[in-house]
C-alpha cells in the first residue's frame, strides 16, 4: 500500500494508475462502439430501404471512436494534479482535436453524399460540364471544411487568428512569388473551363502528346495517349500552345486517288465510278455521309486517276471506315477486272 501512496510529479502512484486505468478504458469503450456499429446497426441499416443510414454510420465510426476516446482521455487527465501551465496547454489541444474530429466527420459524411446521390445524377446528365465540374465541387468542399475547422480550433484554443492571417497573407504573397508556374497552372484551369476548348473524352493534340482527356482539374490535366498512358500535362501549356481537338470535327475528309491501267476504254473507266458511288451509298449509314464526290481527274504518267473524296461520319471509327471501303474496292475492282496501274515502261525497237 505505501508503493501506491508513493508520489510522482503531484500525483500518487494510485492517482497516476486510475488514470492510465481510464484512458484504457475509454479506448475499449470506443473499440466497442465500433464493433456495435458494424455488427448490428450496419445489418440493420442495409436492410432498410433508404440508404441515408447506411452512409452515416459508415462516415461517423471512425470519428466517432476517435472523440470518445479523446474524452475519455481528457476526463482522466482532469482527475490529477497537473502544473496549471501544462493543463491551459492541454485544454487547447483538446479542443483543436474535438473540432478536428467534427471536421472529420462532415467531410465524410459530405463526400458520401456526393458519391451516393450527386455522381448518379451526373452520370446520367448529357453535358459533360457537371462532370468535370463535380471533382473540383468536391475538393473545394472539403478544402473548405478543413479550412474552417484549423481557423476555429485555433481561435478556440486562443490564438489570435487575426494575426496568424495577417502573416500568412505576407508569407502568402513571398510565396506567391516563388510558385508562379503554379498560379499559370491555376489561371489556366480557369480558362480552360472558361473557354472550353475542349471537354473530358475529347481527343485532342497538345504539346506532341495525342490522346482523351480523362479528368480537368485546376492546376493540371490527365490525358490517356493512344499508347494507352496517362499523361499529366500543367494547365499552362493549354494557355501557351495550339491545341488541336479532333473530336471537334464535323467529319473527316478522305481523299482517294485510284490509278487504273491504260487499257482500260470509256466504259470500263464509267464501270469503276459506278461501283464507287455503290460502295459509298452502301456504307452510308454506318461509316460515310451522304455527300460524296467521283470524277475522273487525271491522265497520268503511268495511270488514268479516279479520285473518290468522301467524308466518315462523326464518333465512326476512322480506321475501321478506311478499312472497310477499301476491302470493297479492292474486292469489286478484281472481279471487275479492273486493274490497278503500277510505274511501267514500254520500249519500242526498229529493225533494220
Amino acid at each position: 500500500m505505501d508503493f501506491f501512496e508513493k508520489t510522482f510529479y503531484l500525483n500518487t502512484v494510485k492517482d497516476w494508475s486510475i488514470a492510465f486505468g481510464l484512458i484504457i478504458l475509454s479506448i475499449l469503450v470506443a473499440r466497442a462502439v465500433h464493433w456495435f456499429i458494424n455488427k448490428i446497426l450496419k445489418p440493420r441499416a442495409e436492410k432498410s430501404k433508404t440508404i441515408l443510414d447506411d452512409l452515416v454510420y459508415d462516415m461517423i465510426e471512425e470519428p466517432l471512436v476517435f472523440t470518445i476516446a479523446l474524452a475519455g482521455s481528457w476526463y482522466s487527465i482532469q482527475m490529477l494534479t497537473i502544473a496549471p501551465r501544462i493543463e491551459a496547454l492541454l485544454g487547447k489541444a483538446y479542443y483543436f482535436l474535438i473540432i478536428i474530429a467534427i471536421a472529420w466527420s462532415l467531410v465524410r459524411i459530405v463526400d458520401a453524399l456526393i458519391r451516393e446521390y450527386l455522381v448518379p445524377l451526373v452520370e446520367k446528365s448529357e453535358s459533360d460540364l457537371d462532370d468535370q465540374l463535380l471533382p473540383i465541387l468536391r475538393k473545394t468542399i472539403r478544402a473548405a471544411i478543413w479550412i474552417i475547422a484549423v481557423v476555429v480550433g485555433l481561435d478556440n484554443a486562443g490564438y489570435d487568428v487575426g494575426a496568424l492571417l495577417a502573416g500568412l497573407g505576407i508569407g502568402g504573397l513571398a510565396l506567391a512569388l516563388a510558385a508562379q508556374d503554379t498560379v499559370k497552372n491555376l489561371f489556366g484551369g480557369i480558362m480552360i473551363f472558361v473557354d472550353k476548348p475542349f471537354k473530358i473524352k475529347d481527343r485532342v493534340k497538345v504539346g506532341g502528346f495525342d490522346g482523351s482527356i480523362t479528368e480537368i482539374g485546376l492546376r493540371s490535366t490527365r490525358l490517356t495517349t493512344l499508347e494507352g498512358r496517362m499523361v499529366t500535362i500543367p494547365n499552362s501549356t493549354f494557355t501557351s500552345s495550339f491545341i488541336e481537338n479532333i473530336s471537334s470535327e464535323p467529319s473527316r475528309k478522305i481523299i482517294l486517288n485510284l490509278g487504273l491501267t491504260y487499257d482500260m476504254d470509256e466504259n470500263k473507266l464509267e464501270r469503276a465510278m459506278a461501283i464507287l458511288d455503290e460502295i459509298a451509298k452502301d456504307h452510308t449509314e454506318n461509316y460515310i455521309e451522304e455527300t460524296f464526290h467521283i470524277g475522273f481527274n487525271a491522265f497520268n504518267d503511268f495511270s488514268l486517276n479516279i479520285i473518290f473524296v468522301y467524308f466518315i461520319t462523326p464518333g465512326a471509327n476512322i480506321l475501321e471506315a478506311q478499312t472497310k471501303i477499301n476491302l470493297q474496292i479492292l474486292k469489286r475492282f478484281n472481279a471487275e477486272g479492273l486493274d490497278f496501274a503500277f510505274p511501267t515502261q514500254t520500249i519500242l525497237t526498229k529493225q533494220a
